[in-house]
């Protein structure tokens, strides 16, 4: 195995638009996708066969497998890394698991790579006017912390920012509709999918960066904050 162009199959389930990618090195050689979220658990192991039959890959010469860990939908992130464990555990492969907001910020970055003077922030629609957020740089440094966040006309003020911030995701236009982001801020509809998982796979796998077979879990966010909390 050469560690600079590691093999990994990339998994992310956790919302509506599911998408599944081989990729070596963190550049994809093949990617499937599906856009019928109720259909992720049916969906996953026949398009796994189908793009390792395209790219010509075999499961043995997997080096690992990632998967995008929540926040996100319930069943898509059991269905994502139930269906990682599995394939690690009969592989013998380590396990990767990413954070689904940061995932989005490397969409977000891909776009926006040059302009320093912009911050991402993702949202993933959580239920009401909650959203399960964070805010990254453009170096993807986290500036807020993944959390949940309940969404009012203040919430923002809490975490004074100088710079420019772009919000997107499914749970933003909830946000946008309330029409309290200010001047200095936008939106897009920017969407992440395992291409972007693979670029912070490949760094974690270089790193040794893997989680434990038996103790992973997905991330559900199920604890909420107010905007008082840091």
């Amino acid at each position: 195995m050469n560690i600079l162009s590691a093999l990994i199959l990339n998994i992310d389930t956790a919302l509506p638009e599911a998408s599944i990618c081989i990729a070596r090195g963190g550049r994809s050689i093949g990617m499937a996708e599906n856009n019928e979220q109720q259909d992720h658990a049916a969906w996953i192991h026949l398009a796994i066969a189908s793009l390792l039959q395209e790219t010509g890959c075999a499961l043995q010469e997997l080096d690992a497998i990632a998967v995008t860990g929540g926040p996100g939908s319930y069943t898509g992130l059991r269905v994502g890394l139930s269906t990682a464990k599995g394939f690690c555990f009969t592989l013998q492969k380590p396990l990767i698991v990413e954070n689904t907001l940061k995932v989005m910020a490397v969409a977000a970055a891909n776009i926006h790579p040059r302009e320093d003077e912009v911050l991402f922030c993702p949202m993933v629609d959580a239920r009401r006017m909650e959203v399960f957020t964070a805010i990254y740089s453009p170096q993807l440094e986290a500036l807020l912390s993944p959390r949940a966040i309940v969404l009012d006309d203040t919430w923002l003020d809490h975490f004074p920012l100088e710079k420019e911030v772009l919000f997107f995701g499914n749970g933003s236009s909830k946000f946008r509709l309330m029409n309290i982001a200010g001047t200095r801020h936008r939106f897009s509809n920017i969407q992440s999918h395992a291409g972007h998982l693979a670029i912070l796979a490949d760094e974690l796998f270089r790193d040794k960066k893997f989680e434990d077979l038996a103790t992973a879990v997905p991330f559900y966010g199920k604890e909420f904050y107010t905007p008082a909390q840091k």
